[in-house]
């Protein structure tokens, strides 16, 4: 191969690399956000809990959906980072919202609302933060 011809095949395995990665972060950022969406919804069945007959059934519901959105999170931070060699940080991110979520499901069926909103409100302060942050 010329020097030329082996320019031009780097240049275009570089291209795509680069956009292999872009699509394995704008999936990161979606997860976030759907994280982020889940947690701002449970605050809002939260309040239906004190309104509505259905809130509780609400709430459950979204603590399911809350905790699923966290698993896809751990999954797109460690697809983000395995093929492509990006950056750990996502995934101990990902994996302390696990923890939190995890937290805040045991919290809620376990009745300790003094620490089960004060946690949500962080939870979802720091899930803003990271969608600010990607």
């Amino acid at each position: 191969m010329t020097t030329r011809a082996t320019t031009e095949h780097t240049t275009t395995e570089r291209a795509t690399a680069r956009q292999a990665a872009e699509r394995r972060f704008s999936f990161l950022r979606i997860a976030i956000a759907l994280q982020t969406l889940t947690i701002f919804l449970q605050a809002v069945s939260a309040g239906l809990l004190l309104t509505a007959s259905y809130g509780e059934t609400l709430h459950g519901v979204g603590a399911r959906v809350m905790y699923a959105a966290s698993m896809l999170y751990l999954l797109a931070a460690v697809l983000a980072w395995k093929p492509g060699g990006g950056p750990v940080r996502p995934i101990w991110h990902a994996s302390g919202f696990l923890v939190l979520a995890s937290v805040q499901v045991v919290l809620g069926i376990a009745h300790v609302p003094s620490v089960h909103l004060p946690l949500g409100v962080l939870m979802f302060g720091l899930s803003l933060l990271a969608l600010v942050k990607r």
